[in-house]
């Protein structure tokens, strides 16, 4: 496995040590009026005991194992209302360590929980001993047989996964709304379903087989002709159990057919003790029961999973009816249409999500009462789409009173983004203090509307808002309730609404207490009401058969505690105001470039939880505060991708600028400002020493240069001090001289373009800034680079490093001259980096006078991308295209919407475009110089995708990033322009 991917734990345990700069975060946080009940101990200071650490290093290895106190309290909260603090995290490689992890743990009394994303809603990921983190060594996935199956590693993301699946035109059959985030191994161990999986294609019905680790440490292959004979040489004791419960099951028809019957509903409330009846081999009996097990009988390391057919073209309504039951009513006319999904929304639910771009018109004038379903079908043709609507409107007739079918793809994703708004947009405008408990029930489908209505009326009867949705084509219900955990009286209160929840789906629909979300910790009181002395006791035997020692989990699934849903649960205290939103529900982790090398945004908040809670003082606080300089504020690329992922818009990034600009002292503040001040000389020093190192580099090498830095950053501390770069291009060339008259748009170059050049390797290949102008006389639409251009900057240099002063005197300074060049707005502003292009159209705005917003609105601030999609693109033909070309969209062009522009000019340039699943490259403007192991661990997977691919262009659109993935594959990225302009020569 490659370098970057290994655990930095050490490496970054030094250089947070090194780290010059004490955290002023301590200064920033609010301090409480009282220490919550969940605080940690002061001991954590400490960290992991010190012979539990040396066990653990000794049998994994160090870089294994984590045992800070930061790393220990960023990892004791995940998605669910629960917060467990682990006493070591370990990181093991393969499902050889995670069966001497077992061991291990059997044979010291220790406990384990695994853990992946960290997305489930109800505790299952949390334990007190020792969590295993299995997300980072098993993501990797193998489309086989045509893509009708797919082999995929545990830690894989179920969204990556279906991208690779989807030029083959399949999918995964699950589909939770965590997609973005969660694991297959996360989703096995749920049997987590989603809007359209059903009971027909969640990971029960559609994984052929698995490798997974008992608690004993037997590893078993499903798929291997003798499995069954390996596992009884093995395990004699547990095969002969499972053939005498085996036995037992099939022998009692009552209890078959109970089963039976609780099963053909969404159910993940238990184990599947249906798998004694469904297989006869004791090794595909296991492979059945460990699906939906929450990792308390083994852990699943890979799995071959069946796949499902997307369909090419989809047909989407959002249809508002009269009252919730006339809503939930129309499901089954859906289903039996032939639609792939029905969404229930009540009132509450529409009302909460009204705000979410790409909402129906009709969402924002809703009369009392009224509800929604959302219904989609896809197909591979234009008839049978057609077909299903007809049906649909006809059978449905008058009772739908809003609405109507789309095949729009635009205004279809805003339908779902309201859907998936749901759970974000409740937990985001949620009361100070109060945690989001996602319930979800099932009930037969055809029982759905009446469920829906009385489920309502108890949520109201205990005051809680109705906010009932879900997945209806299946009958599964979900609702959210608010608590805070601090209050006694909001406790009893929750008690009693899931007492009288559980009366109505269990006594009166004998349903579900749990479709998709698993029993976790806050349903496990509830298991008996649901299933009954007889089959809880059975549970409880194959719990004990397979794991004798109890070391998986405990308290996940059976726990007798009658009060089991209210231990643990976490308090959340206020922190940074634009931080206090977070749910913690982790859907930004996966695209957060450090994730893999410090803190993520939702640990970074976490931590900032816990020193909050700690009131901001004693031994524990500081220590965590320490850390977080490094782990959370250096090493934060700041370049707001959490905010894209994130459903509740918030921005870790500029939180963490918040904390640099509030470390930053009178003297460095006025450094920065005197650089705004003089920054056309600044940036000429900076051409010309690029330009003379790279001289010298190519005399002498990289490692003579590589010293000198090293040193320096050892004196000087590693946020002050770049790293050598073994990819920095040359110096850039002057710029071209243009002429005014007759230019249709004004041409800022970027000072990342102005300073550095083409790549080191690039021969005589045209810069982006020469490459923009000769597009445009080619084209006919020259464009003018105005005298002057030198002394400005996008602000972002400031922006970035939180230095104020110098970004307001930058901002105001680049706003007049954009005014004075653009003639009033009457010409477009071109600008050839997507990182200036955010800047200069949002980021300068807060530092503007009011009479300079006002200019800036009628400014039109361009990309260079997008200005050559508009009028280079429709006025030139391509001649010599490259035969393929990989792309990778920046952050930036995220925030822009200018993904499609970066295709378009490329599609342009190149016969093929590949386009990776790529999240932020880490550079982020010089923290790819100054921590190059944000960018060495943010580019893992990409990298492997862009070396896979036989390509002769690598394209981007921002030269900070290129050098980033440079440096990452060995590629030379450049700019799409300059690919256009070789390309149409």
């Amino acid at each position: 496995m490659p370098a970057p991917a290994r655990c930095l734990s050490h490496r970054l345990s030094a250089l947070r040590r090194r780290s010059p700069m004490p955290s002023p975060l301590l200064r920033l946080l609010p301090v409480a009026g009282s220490r919550p009940a969940d605080r940690a101990e002061q001991a954590l200071a400490h960290g992991t005991p010190a012979p539990l650490a040396a066990d653990l290093r000794a049998l994994l290895g160090a870089e294994q194992v984590l045992t800070s106190a930061s790393d220990l309290v960023r990892y004791a909260s995940d998605a669910s209302p629960y917060r467990m603090i682990p006493q070591a995290v370990v990181q093991p490689r393969s499902i050889e360590d995670v069966a001497a992890i077992c061991r291990y743990a059997a044979s010291h009394g220790r406990t384990i929980t695994f853990r992946a994303a960290g997305t489930s809603l109800n505790g299952q990921s949390q334990g007190d001993g020792i969590l295993v983190d299995v997300r980072r060594r098993f993501s990797w996935a193998r489309p086989e047989d045509g893509g009708e199956v797919l082999a995929v590693g545990c830690g894989m993301v179920l969204a990556r996964a279906n991208a690779q699946l989807a030029p083959l035109g399949r999918k995964l059959g699950p589909d939770p709304a965590s997609s973005g985030a969660a694991t297959v191994g996360g989703v096995i161990a749920n049997n987590a379903s989603g809007m359209a999986a059903g009971t027909r294609w969640n990971a029960y019905a559609t994984l052929r087989s698995m490798v997974f680790a008992l608690p004993s440490g037997t590893i078993v292959d499903t798929a291997a002709p003798d499995a069954d004979e390996r596992l009884r040489a093995a395990e004699p004791e547990l095969v002969a159990g499972i053939e005498a419960l085996r036995e037992e099951i099939r022998g009692d028809d009552a209890l078959v057919a109970r089963l039976r019957s609780k099963f053909s509903i969404k159910n993940t409330n238990g184990y599947r003790l249906d798998a004694f009846c469904d297989e006869g081999s004791p090794v595909q009996i296991l492979r059945r029961l460990l699906i939906g097990s929450q990792g308390t009988l083994g852990f699943v390391s890979e799995a071959r999973m069946e796949t499902v057919p997307i369909g090419r073209l989809p047909t989407t309504a959002f249809l508002l009816f009269a009252d919730l039951h006339a809503a939930a009513a129309a499901v089954p006319v859906l289903m039996r249409a032939g639609a792939r999904t029905a969404e229930l929304m009540d009132c509450q639910s529409l009302r909460d999500t009204a705000h979410i771009p790409g909402a129906p018109a009709w969402q924002h004038e809703l009369a009392d009462g009224v509800a929604g379903v959302l219904t989609d079908l896809r197909a591979d043709d234009e008839d049978t789409l057609a077909a299903f609507e007809e049906r649909v409107m006809a059978e449905l007739g008058g009772r739908v009173i809003g609405g109507e079918f789309t095949r729009d793809p635009k205004t279809a994703g805003g339908y779902w983004a309201v859907r998936s708004g749901v759970l974000p947009a409740i937990g985001g405008a949620r009361p100070q203090g109060t945690v989001v408990l996602a319930e979800d029930v099932c009930v037969e489908p055809d029982a759905v509307a009446d469920a829906a209505v009385d489920l309502g009326e108890v949520l109201a009867r205990h005051g809680f808002p109705s906010a009932v949705q879900g997945h209806a084509s299946a009958g599964n219900l979900h609702f959210i309730l608010l608590v805070d955990t601090t209050d006694e009286a909001q406790l009893t209160r929750y008690r009693a609404v899931m007492d009288d929840v559980a009366e109505l789906i269990v006594d009166r629909y004998d349903g579900s207490l749990k479709g998709e979300h698993a029993t976790g910790r806050n349903m496990a009181p509830y298991l008996r009401k649901e299933w009954g002395d007889r089959i809880v006791g059975l549970m409880r035997r194959v719990k004990d058969l397979i794991d004798p020692a109890g070391i998986l989990s405990p308290g996940v699934i059976l726990d007798d505690d009658p009060l089991a849903n209210v231990r643990h649960l976490k308090s959340l205290p206020p922190v940074q105001a634009e931080l206090d939103p977070c749910i913690e529900c982790g859907l930004c982790e996966p695209v957060y470039p450090s994730r893999d090398v410090t803190t993520t945004p939702r640990q970074r908040i976490v931590l900032e939880r816990e020193i909050a809670r700690q009131g901001g003082s004693g031994e524990l606080a500081e220590r965590l505060a320490a850390d977080f300089s490094y782990e959370a504020v250096e090493t934060c690329a700041g370049d707001s991708s959490c905010a894209i992922a994130c459903p509740v818009d918030i921005d870790t990034g500029a939180a963490m600028k918040h904390v640099r600009r509030a470390g930053h002292g009178r003297v460095a503040e006025g450094l920065a400002a005197e650089a705004a001040r003089r920054w056309g000389a600044v940036t000429r020093v900076a051409r010309i020493g690029v330009g003379a190192v790279g001289a010298v580099a190519r005399r002498v090498g990289d490692r003579p240069l590589g010293a000198a830095p090293a040193l320096a950053r050892r004196v000087g501390g590693s946020d002050l001090v770049p790293a050598w770069n073994g990819t920095m291009p040359r110096g850039a060339r002057p710029l071209p001289t243009t002429a005014d008259d007759g230019a249709g748009a004004v041409y800022l170059p970027a000072c990342i373009n102005r300073i550095f050049g083409v790549p080191s390797g690039a021969g005589d290949a045209l810069s982006v800034v020469e490459a923009v102008v000769a597009l445009g006389e080619r084209a006919g639409v020259p464009v003018s680079i105005p005298d002057g251009v030198g002394d400005l900057c996008c602000g972002t240099v400031w922006h970035s490093k939180g230095f104020e002063r110098g970004e307001e005197i930058m901002a105001r300074r680049l706003l007049e001259a954009l005014w004075r060049f653009s003639d009033g707005g009457r010409r477009p502003i071109v600008v050839d980096a997507s990182s200036c292009t955010l800047g200069m159209a949002r980021e300068i705005l807060p530092h503007l006078t009011p009479e300079q917003r006002q200019r800036h609105a009628r400014i039109e601030i361009l990309d260079a991308l997008t200005w050559a999609r508009r009028e280079i693109l429709p006025r030139l033909e391509t001649t010599s295209p490259a035969e393929r070309a990989v792309l990778h969209p920046t952050c930036s062009m995220a925030h822009l919407g200018l993904e499609d522009d970066l295709v378009a000019v490329a599609s342009a340039s190149a016969r093929e475009v590949v386009r990776p699943v790529a999240t932020c490259c880490g550079f982020a403007g010089d923290r790819g110089f100054l921590h190059p192991e944000l960018t060495e661990a943010a580019t893992v997977q990409e990298r492997d995708d862009v070396l896979a691919v036989d390509a002769d262009a690598h394209l981007s659109g921002n030269r900070t990033c290129e050098l980033g993935m440079e440096h990452a594959t060995g590629k030379a990225y450049e700019s799409a322009l300059v690919a256009l302009e070789r390309a149409t020569r």
